[in-house]
């Protein structure tokens, strides 16, 4: 495998873009209409694409991504050296707290929080 890219479906692109450039303190490497990608590392992208646009590829197989607005439906995980000026700047942007800063049982301390489109995001540190 060369690389990776995870892309999220989301109601307004630019909202969603301006959100992640904000969060992720880092310009998108690919920001046009239909697309947006945050390069995470060398081989990882973060892509953001529109509810609408991924509707007109899937067509009627499966249900409008729109339907499944607001309900978690995956989690964008990031491991920090420091998570809490992440965890500052998240909560300055006005996100909806999921679960505050605290010790996991898998060795990791973990804040968890919603996206403007419903999906969780963890900033996380190894303990």
């Amino acid at each position: 495998m060369k690389n990776f890219r995870f892309i999220i479906y989301v109601e307004n692109q630019k909202r969603s873009t301006n959100f992640y450039r904000e969060l992720l303190l880092q310009e998108p490497s690919l920001e046009v209409p239909g697309m947006t990608e945050f390069e995470l590392s060398p081989t990882l992208k973060l892509g953001i694409m529109p509810e609408n646009g991924i509707a007109k590829i899937i067509g009627e197989k499966t249900p409008h991504p729109a339907n499944g607005r607001g309900i978690p439906r995956c989690e964008i995980y990031i491991v920090l050296e420091n998570l809490l000026p992440s965890y500052e700047r998240a909560k300055n942007l006005g996100v909806v707290m999921v679960s505050d800063v605290a010790v996991r049982d898998w060795g990791h301390k973990v804040c968890y929080f919603c996206d403007p489109d419903g999906h969780i995001v963890a900033f996380a540190e190894e303990l």
